[in-house]
């Protein structure tokens, strides 16, 4: 499978916004539980930012999903650190594809200067955790019934990488 990876545009914001969907209403992968609009992807996506990107992921022709890190917090002091995020389409888990794409975001996070990746993950799934840890990762968060979703009460965990000294 040949994997490649777009810059998002604006106007590519629907498809983003109708992967993201798909987990709001079948996952608990996030904690939204609404919709989300094109005004709030804008507020999560970065476009053409000196630290972050945000890229739509292929594989062989197909959209397979989308992929960014962003800030970790808003503060100048945390500006060596970012939050990685992929979310694959419905049917694309298990094919290498999230272990090349955060492999992928490592390589383009060094190359602006982040020396740490932070993955903030639903304490329920497992196979995020899974990819987390076999990318090298290391949990250091655990944060205990901190959100429901389907009557759920759901833990959030935090990985992290230093991805340069």
């Amino acid at each position: 499978m040949k994997l490649y990876y777009k810059n998002i545009e604006e106007k590519d914001l629907e498809l983003v916004k109708e992967i993201y969907d798909w987990y709001i209403a079948n996952s608990t992968a996030t904690f939204h539980t609404d919709p989300i609009t094109i005004q709030e992807l804008k507020e999560l996506l970065y476009f053409n930012h000196s630290l972050y990107d945000s890229f739509l992921i292929y594989a062989d022709d197909e959209l397979a999903g989308y992929c960014f890190t962003t800030h970790f917090k808003k503060r100048q002091a945390y500006n060596g650190t970012a939050e990685v995020t992929i979310y694959l389409k419905d049917g694309f888990g298990g094919k290498g594809i999230g272990k090349n794409t955060l492999s992928f975001l490592e390589e383009k996070a060094k190359g602006k200067g982040i020396k740490n990746l932070l993955g903030i993950i639903t304490g329920d799934n497992t196979g995020s955790i899974a990819l987390f840890e076999r990318m090298g990762y290391f949990k250091c968060a655990h944060f205990k019934n901190v959100g429901v979703k389907f009557g759920k009460v759901l833990d959030v965990v935090g990985y992290q990488k230093e991805i340069q000294e």
